[in-house]
């Protein structure tokens, strides 16, 4: 099958959508599927208002059909919501190509932080946006429920996975070289350091120990100067970042937002477990297991999963995996003829 994968996250871009797509792919090309993947970086670009770091093409419809002719692709996956996806969008329905598209962010959520748009005003642009999509695919059942009851249709569940081969499980925490050694117990925050990634909760605490931050965003600056205790380290490769989640003793994810939280998955990977608060995302990949602490207090989840086990928190990152993600994507795809 020759795919047409139209998204406005891609390298150098950082952040989870971006990781689920490469992963995604990978697995597609190891099940013989040809991927065409039609990126910003493909067309001009300008920087996104309010959010740097990330461009949006600039009227890409034109180049994009001839993209399109060229590659003649047995089906077409609108990834995100941003100017290539609407492009892909209008270009569909003027061919009469059926398309399917993903539901991986919350924007209404972002831009009422970030600018105070209404979130009601966000939902009503999305919910046009993937109307005529023959599937909506949305990582999990409590962000798919939601949908529902704002008016979204044609539905589709679609997890994520993680690759347990490259995030290395470590039965005790290990030592993180380019911090030397630190206070214990580390507690870590890998994402976006952005306005609904609501990471105050976590910096606030008053936990024993250190605290480390990886990543990068439109928040870092001031956070950096609020909480210079904390360990900043920026953007890390994806070989460090490995090493760095084993080497934390509790990961920390203070979003409400996020549909799934992959960081979730890579972190309990490596043994280390989790705490966060009971909202979409967590819900589903932490659920009942074991492997991390849900609670509306982050405070008391944090010091209660520093008593669970490595080894539950890495059973869980087992059961999810790129491959049954991928066979399930598969499934949800319309074929254009």
């Amino acid at each position: 099958m020759r795919l047409a994968l139209i998204t406005d996250a891609w390298h150098p871009q950082v952040n989870g959508v971006v990781t689920t797509l490469i992963e995604l792919v990978k697995e597609l090309e190891k099940l013989n599927h040809s991927v065409k993947i039609i990126h910003p970086n493909l067309f001009s670009t300008r920087p996104c208002p309010g959010y740097p770091g990330i461009d949006l093409a600039i009227r890409p419809k034109k180049e994009m059909s001839q993209i399109l002719k060229t590659l003649s692709p047995d089906a077409i996956h609108i990834a995100t919501e941003g100017s290539l996806g609407w492009a892909a969008r209008s270009l569909c329905l003027q061919s009469g190509w059926p398309f399917t598209s993903a539901f991986h962010t919350k924007f209404p959520e972002i831009f009422n932080a970030s600018v105070k748009v209404p979130v009601s005003w966000g939902y009503a642009l999305l919910r046009r946006f993937h109307q005529p999509s023959a599937g909506v695919m949305v990582p999990t059942q409590s962000v798919l429920s939601g949908l529902q009851k704002r008016g979204f249709q044609n539905l589709k569940p679609w997890t994520h996975g993680v690759d347990t081969d490259l995030f290395k499980y470590h039965t005790r925490s290990i030592f993180f070289p380019t911090l030397g050694t630190i206070p214990r117990p580390v507690a870590l925050y890998v994402g976006r350091i952005s306005y609904e990634k609501n990471i105050e909760a976590f910096l606030e605490m008053d936990l024993p120990g250190s605290k480390i931050v990886s990543g990068a965003g439109p928040l870092e600056k001031q956070l950096r100067q609020r909480f210079p205790e904390v360990y900043w380290l920026g953007i890390l490769p994806r070989n460090e970042l490995v090493t760095l989640y084993a080497s934390a003793d509790v990961f920390v994810f203070p979003s409400k937002a996020d549909t799934f939280g992959l960081v979730l998955l890579e972190a309990m990977a490596t043994g280390t477990p989790v705490a966060c608060y009971p909202v979409d995302g967590p819900l589903e990949v932490i659920g009942n297991s074991g492997g991390g602490i849900m609670s509306n207090d982050l405070e008391d989840a944090v010091l209660k999963a520093l008593q669970i086990s490595r080894e539950e928190a890495r059973a869980r990152a087992e059961a999810f995996s790129w491959y049954a993600a991928a066979k399930n994507f598969i499934d949800h795809l319309e074929p254009i003829r």
